[in-house]
């Protein structure tokens, strides 16, 4: 459905999609919120009630800084997963912290309150309410993705684009890496050891996804950044196998493509330049990336559709086919099935629109949860399975499920675990001082 500017104010004045009904179904089928939250920072209830959500919806903090407090700064709460498999399946949530060390003697956000620095993992047991670090490292930069694999490890990534803490097991590797952690046996909450997985790319990694299969999809977060797949040898054994990129036919950014195997020794000091060499399709900064079903999206957070030279464009969605012979498309874009992004001041506040999709989410009934990287951070929901009313390619069914009152965060790690009516968020570098994880779902009768 396109979405003509000249008619932008009117349509979303009067709601942020008309014609949707609902955004969702089963567990967390809701009526999209009104607008984004516009001038709601100053909210009395900001630090335990942050977002605008649906009616019959609640927040409630799992767990706040003030319980762990790693860092003299904020926290830095990036992404979520849960022990998705094996004894006790979904009570245990993993979650990464973002914090960017400097060189050696230069610790900025990562000088840790024990004396040390470096990124950390920690673990929530949603039991108990009990709070630990899992594992941390001073070399660790920018930690980001996390996911838990069918071998009941943890993968995590390090987004950054040029390390200045190098793994001294890979000197050589001039970007972030894969590491997967090993729980100890019969305690989850505490971390056996930690390996380098670096033939999954040294790269500006974020969203990470492994699939049935144990193939394993990465991303490298760059204005001209790159998609890759990466086959292991052996089912569950990260330390052999090979690394391809996604490549579009013809120049494009969409249409049939094809995973181009990339060099194994220079993957492991720059896959950048290796994908470089074999002409991979870049896209301008891809985040977060989610299977559902044999489709994979990706969040490309500047990518503008109608001019892939613009590096400060509004975002999209990519969708993958995973089939022999892939397929790219864009699937949500703003002006074509979701508003541009309105700035405060310009209309009346409450207006919205999309803008810098960050995170993504699979959703309990096949639908894509979307979160922003932007101020008042919104969080969407696209259904795959939503008409196409004009015919343009774009599905229509984009709604709009909660906005974060709190314009200094950020709202990161969205993340659906067994329980498909509950959804993890985390508030990173909160306006409060108080980074922290919440659970959002549905009022039970009384509530």
């Amino acid at each position: 459905m396109k979405y003509p500017i000249v008619i932008l104010a009117l349509a979303v004045a009067c709601s942020v999609y008309a014609h949707v009904a609902h955004g969702a179904e089963g567990a967390m089928a809701f009526q999209p919120i009104a607008g984004s939250a516009y001038g709601r920072e100053h909210d009395a209830d900001i630090d335990p009630r942050p977002f605008l959500i649906p009616e019959g919806y609640q927040q409630r903090v799992v767990s706040s800084e003030r319980d762990l407090d790693l860092y003299v700064g904020s926290d830095m709460l990036d992404m979520n997963t849960v022990n998705e498999s094996g004894r006790q399946a979904g009570r245990y949530l993993y979650r990464t912290h973002e914090v960017r060390p400097g060189a050696v003697g230069n610790d900025r956000n990562a000088r840790r309150r024990d004396g040390g620095s470096g990124g950390a993992v920690s673990v929530v047991d949603l039991q108990t309410g009990a709070v630990r670090e899992l594992v941390g490292r001073p070399d660790w930069e920018a930690l980001d993705g996390i996911v838990w694999t069918p071998w009941h490890t943890l993968l995590v990534t390090e987004e950054a684009h040029t390390v200045v803490r190098p793994d001294l097991a890979v000197p050589l590797a001039i970007s972030g890496l894969v590491y997967e952690i090993r729980l100890a046996p019969g305690n989850p909450m505490a971390a056996a050891g930690v390996d380098a997985r670096p033939l999954l790319g040294a790269l500006a990694h974020e969203g990470i996804e492994v699939d049935a299969t144990g193939n394993v999809h990465v991303i490298d977060e760059t204005p001209n950044g790159s998609i890759y797949r990466f086959v292991p040898q052996h089912y569950g054994d990260l330390s052999r196998g090979q690394l391809y990129v996604l490549k579009v036919r013809g120049q494009a950014r969409t249409g049939r493509a094809d995973w181009i195997a990339l060099d194994r020794s220079q993957v492991q000091v720059s896959a950048r330049e290796a994908a470089t060499a074999v002409g991979a399709t870049p896209y301008c900064r891809p985040e977060d990336i989610e299977r559902i079903g044999q489709t994979l999206y990706v969040a490309l957070t500047c990518e503008d559709v109608d001019d892939a030279a613009n590096t400060r464009g509004p975002g999209a969605i990519l969708a993958i086919d995973l089939e022999a012979s892939p397929v790219v498309r864009y699937v949500v874009a703003p002006g074509r099935n979701v508003p541009f992004e309105i700035q405060p001041g310009l209309f009346s506040p409450g207006m919205s629109g999309f803008r810098n999709p960050d995170n993504l989410a699979r959703g309990p009934d096949g639908t894509l949860w979307i979160a922003e990287d932007n101020a008042w951070s919104d969080i969407w929901v696209y259904d795959p399975r939503s008409k196409d009313a004009d015919g343009d390619g774009y599905r229509d069914g984009v709604t709009l499920f909660a906005s974060l009152k709190d314009k200094a965060g950020e709202a990161s790690g969205i993340y659906f675990g067994p329980d498909p009516g509950t959804l993890f968020v985390n508030i990173q570098h909160s306006g409060t001082g108080n980074d922290k994880t919440l659970a959002i779902s549905r009022r039970r009768p009384g509530q």
